[in-house]
């Protein structure tokens, strides 16, 4: 057996794209659109790492997805945990559980999917404003 991909509904491919793309950092690999079931499909990789995929899914047709956090998480290794979690306060996401460790963090996409970050590695040095910072909302 092979790990192929983990599928993802989204209500809104565009704001999805924005936060898994623009601001988690992850890049569009192919897509694929089914008029006759009316759905789409993006399927996104961690540069470097093509063989770990999501696929996103968006129904054209209005649904509402609710539970997001039953699915569990989506997991990724970072380098350097505090740069990855500034970079996406920087963009306006919320970090619901800071690295206050130096190696774990949890935010959560548009859909509610909670996504783990965890450093490579060692854990790195607490640092501030990481050490001190509170959870915010579920993770």
């Amino acid at each position: 057996m092979k790990y192929l991909h983990t599928m993802v509904r989204v209500s809104d491919l565009e704001e999805s794209l924005a936060f898994y793309c623009d601001k988690l950092g992850l890049t569009e690999l192919r897509r694929f659109e089914n008029e006759n079931g009316r759905f789409t499909l993006v399927f996104l990789a961690a540069p470097g790492d093509d063989e770990a995929q999501v696929e996103l899914t968006y129904n054209w047709d209005a649904e509402e997805y609710a539970g997001g956090r039953n699915f569990g998480h989506l997991a990724y290794a970072v380098t350097d945990i505090y740069a990855v979690c500034l970079r996406l306060m920087d963009a306006g996401v919320t970090i619901n559980r800071p690295p206050r460790d130096g190696h774990m963090a949890f935010v959560r996409s548009p859909d509610g999917i909670s996504i783990e970050l965890l450093q490579e590695g060692e854990a790195l040095a607490a640092a501030e404003p990481w050490a001190s910072m509170k959870n915010s909302g579920e993770w």
